[in-house]
């Protein structure tokens, strides 16, 4: 592994700890707790997207003319997670992307969609409406990363913050609910999100952040940074969560 993300690695140590240990998962004793855990998740499965489409934005050509923009291999790495986080496969086996397999997951085991479907219908442009503060102040962490335009503090957010998280943080949640509850999308979407970010995109978002920042120190001292926004920021998240349930 490339010394520089080893380094990173044991900077967030502590804080992706933090998250992938948090108490909320063990409290997840009911089908409202679960409810309530998806109601202020699925605000981050949209992030997510936006930070992946970001990436795209940024690293690949994506306004008429076509052009062939930046480095080879990155677009391969960026179109390669788009095309399966963006057009992926349900349960059904259908093609979905996994913000619209959540709200499948969701409308199953009877969370209210509404807010969040109002939410995305309602955005014109990259200044956010208004949610909730706990909400609100998670996804300024993110919006605030992607309106810098810098590849690689976008990827800092999409690899630490999310991809290198999801395969602990989720194995967590569904070893906890799959023992006494019947929620089959849900389930299935966790177990695909292990599968590709244990498996294919977590590699891959690693090596494009390397890719990025090359010897430039200075771009690594913003990923590291970076990193650490993003997970104290989804801990917060879960903290709000938690005191819902209790």
């Amino acid at each position: 592994m490339n010394k520089n993300i080893q380094h990173i690695n044991t900077q967030i140590a502590e804080h992706k700890r933090d998250v992938v240990n948090h108490p909320l998962y063990s409290q997840l004793n009911t089908i409202e707790d679960v409810q309530k855990l998806m109601e202020v998740h699925v605000y981050a499965v949209w992030d997510f997207m936006s930070l992946l489409k970001g990436l795209q934005i940024e690293l690949t050509s994506t306004t008429l003319p076509w052009k062939p923009i930046g480095d080879n291999k990155i677009r391969r790495l960026i179109n390669s997670i788009v095309l399966e986080e963006e057009s992926d496969v349900d349960a059904d086996g259908n093609p979905a992307s996994h913000y619209e397999m959540y709200l499948d997951a969701m409308k199953e085991c009877g969370a209210n969609t509404t807010e969040i479907e109002n939410f995305v219908d309602s955005i014109t442009d990259i200044n956010l409406p208004k949610v909730n503060t706990a909400i609100d102040s998670f996804l300024a962490t993110t919006f605030d990363v992607l309106k810098t335009g810098e590849a690689h503090k976008i990827a800092s957010a999409f690899t630490f913050g999310r991809e290198d998280l999801i395969p602990d943080m989720f194995t967590a949640i569904v070893n906890d609910l799959s023992k006494e509850h019947t929620i089959d999308k849900f389930v299935y979407y966790l177990e695909r999100h292990i599968e590709l970010d244990g498996g294919e995109h977590g590699p891959l978002a690693l090596q494009l952040i390397a890719d990025l920042c090359g010897d430039d120190r200075q771009k690594w001292k913003e990923v590291e940074q970076t990193a650490k926004d993003c997970l104290v920021a989804r801990k917060a998240l879960w903290d709000v969560v938690l005191s819902n349930l209790n």
